[in-house]
């Protein structure tokens, strides 16, 4: 059973969830030799219930497991943040994910974050294994907590934008870490978007259904870890994608109907070229006599174009003391 042990189901936690993207992502996990993934996403994301909500709806439930159509096997998850720095990934049946993101709410702003031993203790309090995640992140402090929580941990990750920036320095330190404490090394990609699946794997020599069955795996040591030779490749372009994406989000376009083609999607009901078109339109303000009315009739028109959804490009006043402003709209008019 090929599995990754860190991914994403959304491009970015502060970016709404859309049932396209996430369908295109586990076809696409598949698609890269996937037979299984944790989904640990983050505590913090937007709408973490109604990812898991709709996954639950779409899948059949296989132990821990949730089944997907095309058989590709997803353990709910999620990464928490920790005050001294870092992030924990926790992994079990949905309900303990769900109601465990629950209790966190109080503690999912910068600031407000649970230290690692509170941390531990809340989700010893369910059936969760519990993770470094990439332990020698910049800005983590995993490997600096005391020993004794440390060993409170089920498994490091090993994960691949890490081994994409020094294979050696992530192997040597995360390894080396997973000795001192005698717990096992897994490897995630940590992929937010499709082009970064395949880049590492763990790979079981039985399929797993409960994360019960994947610690005994894990423990046992029955199982490897393969980094593929364009590991650094992926998690390049997988970044520059990223970011590319979330600029065409910014600026107003459908960043998820690039990825899946332009036709009409169940979310939106228009196509992406409809959704970004720019349309304009000018609107003539008659005369006022004094300049006083003038600037009331102007800003009065600007206001309810803007209402309407209309963004104010330019304004100008004729010889004739006409007033002409030129509004722009992105989408259908």
């Amino acid at each position: 059973m090929k599995l990754d042990f860190h991914t994403h189901g959304k491009l970015a936690k502060r970016l709404p969830f859309s049932t396209v993207y996430t369908d295109w992502l586990f076809g696409e996990a598949k698609n890269a030799g996937l037979d299984a993934l944790c989904l640990t996403e983050h505590f913090n994301t937007l709408q973490f219930d109604e990812l898991y909500g709709y996954l639950s709806a779409r899948s059949a439930r296989e132990g821990d497991a949730l089944v997907l159509g095309n058989g590709l096997r997803v353990f709910p998850g999620m990464e928490t943040d920790i005050a001294e720095g870092g992030h924990i990934l926790s992994i079990g049946p949905l309900e303990a994910i769900l109601e465990l993101n629950q209790r966190l709410a109080p503690h999912k702003a910068p600031g407000s974050f649970l230290p690692f031993a509170q941390l531990r203790d809340l989700f010893d309090q369910y059936p969760v294994v519990v993770g470094g995640a990439h332990p020698y992140r910049e800005g983590g402090h995993i490997p600096q907590l005391p020993r004794e929580q440390l060993a409170r941990l089920d498994f490091l990750d090993l994960n691949g934008k890490d081994l994409a920036t020094n294979r050696q320095q992530a192997e040597q330190r995360t390894y080396g870490l997973g000795q001192q404490l005698g717990i096992p090394v897994v490897s995630g990609s940590d992929t937010h978007q499709a082009v970064q699946y395949g880049c590492v794997w763990t790979e079981f020599q039985r399929e797993c259904s409960t994360v019960a069955e994947l610690l005994q795996e894990m423990r046992a040591g029955r199982y490897t870890i393969t980094v593929s030779d364009r590991a650094a490749e992926k998690v390049r372009s997988a970044c520059l994608l990223k970011r590319a994406l979330k600029e065409i989000h910014a600026l107003g376009g459908d960043y998820v109907a690039v990825l899946t083609g332009p036709e009409k999607d169940q979310e939106h009901g228009s196509s992406y070229s409809e959704r970004i078109a720019v349309h304009h339109k000018a609107v003539v303000v008659e005369y006022a006599p004094k300049a006083g009315a003038m600037a009331e009739e102007l800003e009065r028109a600007a206001n309810e174009m803007a209402l309407q959804g209309w963004e104010l490009v330019s304004s100008t006043v004729t010889p004739a003391a006409k007033g002409i402003l030129l509004f722009r709209k992105r989408g259908t008019p």
